[in-house]
């Protein structure tokens, strides 16, 4: 009876975030491999920055030019598209990702099973291709890349402003800071009763060991990546 009990691991994300990138696919990877139910939940990184006093690896200079290569490290290990972003700073910092992330929430609460898929075509605009994801035109268009319904999207464009998904949004990026986290993304796996927070995406071997299961790198079973 023991093998068929599944470990709920929580994965706070945000879109602005290129490791959060990472550590979602993967743990998307790893769902018929491992015995887990992944469940998806955007934050907002601001403002878990905020609360926690952290700073962007790009406000430390020495921090910023390290980024570059790893990133650029990472994308190949996991097998993710991503290009370096040409003004990050305007594009992380002044514009933002606020609207995606009350975007991805309201297709969390009202079309779940789209979550998914919008999340990486977000990723795909801002980190491979260096396109907007702040107008609600270019929102759409992400969305409508996931195959989604016009009427769905559209449903969704307009409970981004709905205090009922401002106020999910914030209660998840809440939930996120009384855990532990400080940045992202940030994995929490329920074992044995009890939370245990990750942050980052190069902690897969210690989820595994923690969980019972086997790490076998970043596409387990195919070659086939994105």
């Amino acid at each position: 009876m023991a093998a068929l009990i599944r470990t709920k691991v929580e994965l706070f994300y945000d879109v602005v975030s290129p490791y959060s990138w990472f550590g979602f696919e993967a743990l998307c990877r790893y769902r018929p491999h491992w015995k887990m139910d992944l469940v998806l939940r955007p934050f907002f990184l601001g403002g878990v920055m905020n609360e926690t006093g952290n700073r962007p690896p790009m406000m430390v200079p020495s921090k910023g030019l390290y980024m570059q290569k790893d990133l650029l490290r990472n994308a190949a290990y996991f097998g993710v598209p991503l290009k370096l972003i040409e003004d990050p700073f305007h594009v992380m910092i002044e514009k933002g990702t606020l609207k995606a992330q009350r975007f991805l929430t309201a297709i969390g609460d009202k079309h779940p099973e789209h979550l998914e898929g919008v999340s990486r075509e977000l990723w795909k605009r801002i980190w491979s291709r260096g396109e907007d994801i702040v107008e609600e035109e270019n929102l759409h268009l992400a969305a409508k890349a996931a195959n989604m319904e016009d009427v769905h999207v559209q449903e969704c464009l307009k409970l981004m402003n709905d205090s009922s998904v401002k106020l999910a949004l914030k209660k998840s990026t809440e939930d996120a800071i009384e855990y532990g986290a400080f940045g992202a993304p940030t994995i929490i796996v329920h074992s044995q009763g009890h939370p245990e927070i990750f942050f980052g995406s190069d902690r897969f071997p210690l989820i595994a060991q923690i969980m019972n299961e086997e790490w076998k790198g970043p596409a387990p079973g195919t070659k086939n990546l994105l």
